[in-house]
């Protein structure tokens, strides 16, 4: 099976309505997960949306008659991206919506691409730090401070719980340069390692989901509806998406969802769960993806 990335343009039909079911899946999770908590732990949202994710993967694996990697020394790497891109983050943005809106969460979630760099300058030093880059990034911490008010402390939020989401991206942040060093290399099917990767998330908060998963014995069905919608198509046919977009358009064009998954959080947020926001946190979101953009050299900057 040869991976998505070989695929012809004309191979992907449309994807601009890919793009933008993306946009808005991506973009409605963090409301999703303030549903979920309404009956979920922040343990029950990680392993609800990693569990669901993983069924639907495994479904389309099974359908396409794709195999699972069965070297263990991969299964070791996807373990470690899982906790990095699932089971982490996963728990501590469901933690931190306990206590902040849902378009906070979503702005806050922006900076992944700023946290990407940090990684690679920090943690693997692989390629020379460009001027550019160092100047997005800060620009873009400039934005989350903006976003946070720090002028006025932090305001009503948390100080744990604006942690959590920056740490959260933080591990974003990581799992890229390291999917990219360890798995990447192999060529493997990404059906095949999204489906694993998620299977190991869940099998890893199987037992904390058992001991405190239920937060309340209620089930309505607008939270139950956006758990199955956060793990089926925000955990699962997203990923598909995402290399079906990268297909057809390319890579530059699909990371640039991410600049299209904070808007769609605001504008969620304040229409369907009448949340609140402040001047400073659309500003700050717009100073974050300017910051992101330079630091990703889509928006040009003349040198001195």
């Amino acid at each position: 099976m040869h991976s998505p990335f070989h695929s012809r343009k004309q191979s992907t039909p449309n994807w601009v309505s890919l793009y933008i079911a993306l946009g808005v899946v991506w973009g409605c999770s963090f409301i999703f997960i303030k549903l979920g908590l309404e009956f979920l732990t922040p343990v029950g949202v990680a392993f609800g949306r990693t569990s669901l994710g993983a069924m639907a993967l495994l479904t389309i694996a099974k359908s396409k008659k794709i195999a699972l990697p069965k070297d263990k020394k991969v299964w070791a790497h996807l373990w470690v991206i899982a906790m990095l891109l699932n089971v982490v983050p996963g728990f501590l943005f469901a933690l931190a919506e306990t206590k902040v809106t849902s378009i906070l969460a979503g702005i806050i979630n922006a900076v992944t691409p700023l946290m990407t760099l940090l990684a690679i300058m920090i943690v693997f030093r692989q390629e020379k730090v460009k001027s550019f880059q160092l100047i997005g990034l800060g620009i873009g911490f400039s934005g989350v401070l903006t976003v946070l008010g720090v002028w006025h402390g932090l305001g009503s939020n948390p100080v744990f719980a604006v942690l959590a989401l920056i740490f959260a991206v933080g591990c974003y942040g990581i799992s890229f340069p390291y999917s990219r060093k360890f798995v990447l290399p192999l060529n493997l099917q990404p059906t095949a390692l999204a489906a694993t990767q998620l299977t190991l998330a869940a099998t890893t908060l199987l037992p904390f989901y058992l001991i405190d998963g239920i937060a309340k014995d209620e089930y309505r069905p607008g939270p139950v509806l956006a758990m199955l919608a956060l793990g089926i198509f925000g955990s699962g046919y997203a990923y598909i998406w995402n290399f079906q977009i990268m297909a057809a358009a390319g890579s530059a064009v699909a990371s640039s969802v991410t600049y299209v998954t904070p808007v769609v959080a605001v504008i969620v947020g304040i229409v369907f769960l009448d949340e609140s926001v402040t001047w400073n946190e659309p500003l700050g979101a717009l100073i974050v993806l300017l910051g992101a953009a330079i630091s990703q050299g889509r928006i040009k900057i003349n040198r001195a």
